[in-house]
């Protein structure tokens, strides 16, 4: 596999966009279960199959760009000739205040490409993108994921106690950090919260961070081109809201920070990932919770 992957990694971008879409079609006809998660999932969001099905190429669009972003070689970057940028003045401007910033990126688009362009922009102004990460188990995915987290402009902490410690004084230093937030969290970590129209346990990190530092929030994503290997990168602040409210409940918080990532989502939903089991409750959790 990593050999593959290095590889795919030397073909252009658009191809590997153009055999993805095939691929996630492939895909969609033949798994039956993804199928039907997939599509009650977008359909109980209330989208029309006309609205949702340009996520199925989307998919494997997702999956066919992974050799590029983390076996290429290191050095000179394409990222610049490849992307555009929605409202950077405003992220810039607020990265300068050195109060910290939260970017909210849920898993619409390229959300692995919007961390390393971010990360290489800004760097050498603002620092490095400070994130938490978790090394899969598999060795020869760690070892592929190493060469994505190790490029300039990234900095990763574990998915521990000490790791948030550390990205709070990221935040409280005047850095920032990525977090995607539309993962089921841990037991214990998380709150039920209204989310497309269903009750989804929620992560509360991303509104504490935000509470407990004062930092900026930003909703972010990165949105694949039609024509293949193209991007904008958006940038839309998110404040004023109960999820950066220190008196807020963690449910208001959390329901605050999932309307935010539920109108991207509505804006993009054919870039969304709807095959994810957003619902499931974790092990452990209540289950009268889920039916609230």
């Amino acid at each position: 596999m990593l050999l593959l992957f290095r590889l795919l990694a030397h073909l252009p971008l658009p191809w590997m966009h153009r055999l993805g879409a095939c691929f996630g079609w492939l895909v969609w006809w033949a798994a039956p279960d993804y199928r039907r998660r997939f599509r009650e999932n977008a359909e109980a969001a209330g989208f029309t199959p006309a609205q949702y099905r340009p996520a199925i190429g989307a998919a494997g669009a997702m999956a066919a760009e992974l050799p590029w972003l983390w076996a290429r070689p290191q050095g000179a970057s394409v990222l610049p000739r490849i992307a555009r940028w929605d409202g950077a003045e405003v992220f810039e401007a607020a990265l300068a205040e050195r109060k910290g910033l939260i970017l909210v990126t849920p898993h619409i688009g390229s959300w692995e490409l919007c961390g390393q362009a971010i990360a290489e922009r800004f760097l050498a102004v603002h620092g490095p993108l400070t994130a938490l990460f978790r090394p899969p188990r598999k060795a020869w995915m760690a070892e592929l994921m190493k060469g994505s987290r190790d490029r300039a402009g990234l900095q990763t902490l574990p998915t521990s106690v000490a790791g948030v410690r550390g990205l709070m004084r990221t935040l409280r230093n005047g850095g920032y950090t990525g977090i995607l937030p539309d993962q089921v969290p841990p037991l214990g970590q998380g709150v039920w919260a209204p989310f497309l129209g269903r009750p989804a346990y929620t992560m509360t990190l991303l509104p504490r961070l935000a509470q407990q530092t004062g930092a900026h929030v930003f909703l972010c994503v990165c949105e694949r081109l039609p024509r293949g290997g193209r991007f904008v990168i958006r940038f839309e602040p998110f404040e004023g809201t109960a999820m950066s409210d220190p008196q807020a409940t963690p449910e208001a918080a959390a329901a605050a920070m999932n309307q935010g990532i539920e109108r991207l989502i509505r804006q993009l939903p054919g870039q969304y990932v709807w095959d994810y089991a957003r619902f499931k409750q974790p092990k452990g959790e209540p289950a009268q919770k889920a039916a609230t």
